[in-house]
């Protein structure tokens, strides 16, 4: 026989009953602090302010000025510029070579881009079949090239291709047998010039893309590759069908930075154009706009608003596919 102890002043609780509060002021628990909602905005303080001084104001200055004739005259003399409206952005896409520079630069961008890419997808799979210690020292490589200053690699890149003294015209005269290719300059033709530029960005990009491409691999679970392989899918289907949809959110990543990037490439192009490469068949939109940039500041500002627009454009792209793979999370 059993029984129930209760306590004798206690009313009886029902099921829909709640227990009672604790009275103000006692330690029945901690309290809750409320977040302070002024505490980002107060961290976020100092990157703010210095994004405007640095970016904003710069751009807000830029977007009046490509509406106006405003010249070294104006800042010489101390007069104000002449409002133009569209006469700036008109003259830069008829009256100028802009439009061959803009061309040249997409095309330099895709190349480049793709070579990158792909090269850096080669060299992150095969860093996967490599062991422990060819592992880190292939990373080890890669990390050297990629800390490397843009200009100096750019001088090395010189003196390898150097007329007189390079070391690619000598093996190339080694090879062939002859004399053929002593004293022949490769910077002062366009096409070779390109050549030359494109072997030096993406020897120096690689990297980036390898280690990043590497670290997103981790993501393809074993289980699922070995189940592929299992059911008779081959190296390139494993790859197109799983790793790559795995990869999208690396890959969208790399691809846009290294679009922006290459569009913005602008210490190679100008070395390489103080060593011997033609500057009027060479330029590219960074080049163009710093040497435009010494006369008539209304139209460098012009080709300055276009640039911004351009990189926001392609920069609406990674946000975007950013925000749509997080939703699908």
């Amino acid at each position: 026989m059993s029984a129930t102890l209760t306590e004798p002043d206690a009313a009886p609780r029902t099921p829909n009953t709640k227990p009672p509060r604790p009275p103000k002021g006692s330690a029945a628990g901690p309290r809750k602090k409320k977040p302070l909602p002024w505490a980002p905005w107060l961290l976020l303080g100092p990157s703010i302010a210095l994004l405007g001084v640095m970016v904003v104001y710069p751009t807000i200055v830029m977007f009046v000025n490509s509406f106006t004739n405003l010249e070294i005259k104006n800042k010489m003399l101390g007069t104000a510029p002449d409002f133009v409206g569209f006469d700036n952005y008109i003259e830069v896409f008829t009256e100028s070579d802009f439009p061959a520079v803009l061309a040249r630069s997409l095309g330099l961008m895709v190349v480049l881009t793709v070579l990158i890419t792909a090269i850096g997808m080669v060299v992150a799979l095969l860093m996967t079949k490599l062991s422990k210690g060819w592992r880190l020292a292939v990373s080890i490589g890669l990390m050297l090239a990629w800390a490397m200053p843009p200009l100096s690699a750019t001088v090395v890149f010189g003196w390898i291709f150097d007329t007189d003294y390079g070391l690619v015209n000598w093996a190339l005269n080694t090879i062939t047998g002859t004399q053929d290719f002593r004293g022949h300059s490769w910077l002062i033709d366009p096409w070779s010039f390109m050549m030359v530029l494109v072997i030096i960005v993406v020897w120096q990009s690689v990297p980036f893309a390898a280690v990043t491409f590497y670290a997103g691999l981790g993501q393809v679970p074993d289980e699922v590759l070995e189940a592929s392989s299992l059911d008779g899918a081959g190296p390139w289907q494993r790859f197109r069908l799983i790793v790559l949809p795995y990869m999208r959110g690396v890959l969208t990543a790399v691809l846009v930075l290294e679009t922006i990037w290459n569009l913005r490439i602008f210490t190679q192009v100008y070395a390489l154009q103080q060593q011997g490469g033609l500057a009027s068949e060479t330029n590219i939109l960074p080049t163009y706009l710093f040497r435009q940039g010494l006369g008539e500041f209304g139209v460098t500002a012009a080709i300055g608003v276009f640039m911004v627009i351009l990189l926001m454009a392609i920069s609406y792209f990674n946000v975007r596919s950013s925000l749509k793979d997080e939703a699908e999370l």
